[in-house]
């Protein structure tokens, strides 16, 4: 009688230790199932800052701080009068430098005008050396048979002589003309240079004018107005500080022997303290490959006392992109990763998810 009236305790017993040894395995100490660890951090988003790449006075801002922007939109404007005086110097020394090269051509024209002058002169200069040789060489037969006096030999060899000398003084004028030729060539090289330049020159004074139109890089939003206008900023100096509201993550750190097991590419979970009633998807994509000390955002000293991996979790573009107007950096919450992938995610995390 006894014993019957012991069995329904020993039966409940057994049953409780049964359930008991199941959650040890099933669940950790903070609740979740095995195979799925968490960790606290905050919303991050890759910050941008925009800056003017040269030096000079913020004209005026186009945005204000919260502002959304878009790729390419106009954000601030940097004073460029001094840019515009360059660029009609550099102009005003392009339409010198075409003039120089129209002169220095001429100059080419004219040389080549004059070599073939030269050369007719050689022409002729060869003719009549011709002519006094052979007429040299009649007298000099019948000076033998004394038909003509000595003097009109005498004459004849001065007239060749000096036939001959005219010949190498128009040769020389052509050998100065092929000179004054390359020279005038190379003038033409030097002028098409000096154009080239001033172009270049043109193109700088453009790029830096361009430049002073600050940009946005990407879609994002104003976070900070760091220079207001009638500031002189610096040649990099920043001027708008912006985040990337399709490059948002959290950042939170998990024990070695966790983080030793997570995959990258992994399922996360985030929610927010903010909106605990919704469950953000995000994927694992870096753990670090260094460990370090846990920091003070990790509330138990004996979790502070641990070496811990830092892991990072990314929220998809086209669901930031949908939801746009709601995403907001530094606002802190809980990451959920799943180590094991056949684990399946607690209700509490799979109902609420936003698609």
């Amino acid at each position: 009688m006894t014993s019957s009236r012991w069995a329904p305790l020993a039966i409940a017993a057994a049953l409780a230790a049964g359930f008991g040894y199941y959650g040890y395995k099933t669940y950790q100490g903070d609740g979740l199932p095995v195979g799925i660890a968490s960790g606290n951090g905050r919303i991050e988003a890759v910050e941008i800052d925009v800056a003017a790449k040269s030096a000079g006075r913020v004209a005026r801002l186009e945005v204000k701080e919260g502002d959304f922007v878009h790729v390419d939109q106009v954000l601030a404007r940097i004073d460029t009068e001094q840019l515009e005086a360059q660029k009609r110097q550099a102009e005003a020394d392009l339409r010198r430098a075409v003039i120089g090269v129209d002169t220095a051509r001429s100059q080419v024209e004219q040389r080549l005008a004059e070599k073939r002058a030269d050369q007719a002169t050689v022409a002729q200069r060869q003719a009549q050396l011709d002519a006094a040789s052979k007429r040299l060489a009649r007298s000099e037969k019948l000076t033998q048979t004394n038909t003509v006096a000595l003097q009109v030999l005498d004459d004849d060899r001065a007239t060749d002589a000096g036939a001959r000398a005219a010949l190498a003084a128009a040769e020389a004028s052509v050998a100065a003309a092929d000179a004054a030729i390359g020279a005038a060539r190379a003038q033409v090289v030097d002028a098409e240079a000096a154009v080239d330049a001033a172009r270049a020159a043109i193109d700088s004074v453009d790029t830096q004018i361009r430049d002073g139109v600050l940009k946005a890089p990407r879609d994002g939003r104003v976070q900070y107005i760091v220079a207001e206008p009638g500031e002189v900023v610096s040649s990099g100096g920043r001027v708008v500080n912006m985040v990337d509201l399709t490059d948002v993550y959290m950042t939170f750190f998990l024990p070695s022997e966790l983080a030793g097991k997570l995959a990258l590419g992994a399922e996360a979970r985030l929610v927010l303290d903010a909106a605990p009633q919704y469950v953000i998807p995000a994927t694992v994509t870096f753990v670090s490959d260094v460990a370090q000390f846990t920091p003070k955002t990790v509330e138990t000293e004996e979790e502070r006392q641990k070496l811990m991996f830092r892991v990072r979790a990314h929220i998809s573009p086209d669901l930031l992109r949908k939801y746009i107007s709601y995403v907001k950096t530094g606002l802190p919450g809980m990451a959920y990763v799943r180590i094991d992938k056949n684990v399946a995610w607690p209700a509490d995390l799979d109902k609420g998810l936003v698609k």
